[in-house]
């Protein structure tokens, strides 16, 4: 069934010192905000069926531009009608333009592209901010990013200048060249550790009528603190009215800490790269499910969560599975992770309502900075 062209809009449901619990409506439907979107790279959650990223309770996900014009060609999504129909996704997907991964590829700017080598054949490409337009409007997903210069950081500060009017320059191109009504885009924040950088950006992006806007360049080298500086200061310019989405950062401190400087959206590929790695997150901290400790252990990963790996498996069966390389345990540990940060969210949520936000950080920041099982055994 094809997607309505309806207004996307952002409507504030409740806020409590900075921080916002809010809805998105699209011609797709709606969905709430503070939002954790799993990233489907390749059209998929790695490990995981979007059917059970569905019962999870997940309203959101993400693909990536990137892997998908490459492989399998966006021509070939296109023929689908949308990124929906090829993947079996039912709710709201959002495309990330590639930016973050030509970038750490090595990729060469300039002012009519990124030019980079694919992964899959070292063939090499150039996306301009048009294409990058044009390759998400036939991939079809609800919400696309435009093509921007991410920067690793730390970086000089002429690099970092280099990198803004770049972006700049490509999101007003990219603007220009949207012409789907029914699918958003955002525009993106750039301007690594330059705080002064962080405002001009935030200014000028702001201005140009984006349905949304994220803030890019950050998780890439920098220090928690210095991330979250960025953030206030992006923040402080962007218009309350619309929606505000953090590129890339997923660890459960820096979410909690950027909700609470009023950002709605995020994503990460952690909860399920450190699964397959066999690490658990949970309330008390980080897992090691390979360690010794667990391998008589008939407990869930951790009480009280509804996922199918505490619900069926206990500790023992999935340190054993890990320890003789059987996938299994891969998409056990996934989903639970998957439902850590959906319950994690949910919980933010509730307590932007009660207005207990800070006490939810403080007891996440303790468990999750001293928690004697992050350390695997030797």
């Amino acid at each position: 069934m094809a997607v309505a062209a309806r207004k996307f809009e952002f409507e504030v449901l409740a806020a409590s010192a900075g921080a916002r619990r809010g809805r998105v409506h699209t011609g797709r439907g709606s969905y709430e905000t503070p939002v954790f979107m799993p990233v489907g790279t390749r059209g998929t959650i790695k490990a995981a069926l979007v059917g059970q990223v569905a019962e999870i309770g997940f309203e959101v996900i993400l693909g990536n531009t990137y892997h998908l014009m490459l492989r399998p060609g966006a021509d070939v999504v296109g023929a689908f009608g949308s990124l929906h129909r090829f993947t079996g996704w039912k709710r709201h997907m959002l495309t990330d333009s590639g930016g973050f991964q030509v970038m750490s590829l090595g990729a060469e700017y300039s002012e009519n592209g990124a030019r980079f080598r694919s992964i899959y054949d070292g063939s090499t490409h150039t996306v301009t901010p048009e294409e990058a337009v044009e390759l998400q409007e036939l991939i079809g997903a609800d919400i696309q990013m435009v093509l921007d210069v991410c920067t690793m950081l730390p970086a000089s500060r002429d690099k970092v200048e280099r990198a803004l009017e770049l972006t700049h320059q490509w999101a007003r191109r990219a603007r220009a060249a949207k012409s789907r009504d029914e699918q958003a885009q955002f525009g993106i924040v750039q301007g690594g550790g330059e705080l002064d950088l962080r405002a001009e950006s935030a200014k000028f992006i702001a201005e140009l009528g984006f349905e949304g806007h994220a803030i890019g360049g950050l998780a890439v080298g920098e220090t928690r603190e210095e991330m979250l500086a960025a953030i206030e200061t992006s923040v402080e310019h962007l218009p309350d009215a619309k929606v505000r989405y953090l590129m890339g950062v997923g660890d459960p401190i820096g979410m909690l800490e950027a909700i609470s400087r009023g950002v709605d959206m995020f994503d990460c590929v952690a909860p399920s790269r450190i699964a397959r790695h066999g690490q658990a997150m949970t309330f008390e901290g980080k897992l090691h499910m390979k360690n010794l400790r667990y391998q008589r252990d008939p407990g869930p990963i951790e009480e009280g969560c509804p996922c199918p790996a505490c619900a069926e498996y206990p500790r023992g069966l999935i340190r054993h599975l890990l320890n003789v390389g059987e996938p299994t345990a891969g998409t056990l540990l996934t989903l639970h992770n998957l439902t850590f940060m959906h319950r994690l969210i949910a919980k933010a949520r509730d307590a932007i309502v009660a207005g207990t936000l800070g006490d939810l950080i403080s007891d996440v920041r303790i468990a999750w900075d001293s928690a004697p099982n992050q350390v695997p055994e030797q």
